[in-house]
């Protein structure tokens, strides 16, 4: 087993959660072992089959290595915003979002940040900023032992907004 009861996690686009439990079911005869995972702050349960944790993308919350190189994402201001249709960015933000790489994250909320100052957004863009956001948000709190609230008086002093 890669975790264990209480083990703070990553679930793609649902964000940090912990494993409550390790249990074993039968699913059409064949014995399995799952993780039950919660989704902080919300009543969200999934089940995880053990053997596919890898390749769903659950992880570990990220270290504070990994804390540094998420912020020096957030503060490179010497990047392009894609000039597409709002609907095909939306489309590679929300592949970025599913991959569950947290650098990716960082990248589409300061892209939306960026984009933002430029012009407004539309409502799926700014419903992607809200979830980049709250992806971001959660998991860096937890990494760096801080509250959501610095966090996003970080953000703030980072995008001035």
């Amino acid at each position: 087993m890669e975790y264990k009861v209480g083990d703070k996690v990553v679930y793609p686009a649902h964000g940090v959660g912990v494993i409550e439990d390790v249990e074993s079911r039968t699913i059409s005869g064949a014995k399995a072992m799952f993780y039950s995972l919660r989704i902080i702050d919300s009543d969200m349960k999934i089940l995880i089959p053990t053997a596919k944790s890898k390749s769903v993308g659950l992880r570990r919350v990220i270290g504070k290595d990994m804390v540094n190189k998420v912020y020096k994402v957030l503060r490179e201001k010497r990047v392009t915003v894609d000039q597409a249709t709002w609907n095909r960015r939306y489309r590679e933000y929300t592949e970025k979002i599913k991959t569950g790489s947290v650098l990716e994250i960082a990248e589409v909320l300061r892209d939306l940040f960026m984009l933002k100052g430029d012009k407004e957004l539309s409502f799926g863009e700014r419903k992607m900023l809200d979830t980049a956001r709250n992806l971001l948000v959660k998991e860096l709190a937890i990494a760096k032992a801080n509250t959501e609230e610095n966090i996003m008086e970080e953000l703030k002093t980072i995008f001035g907004h």
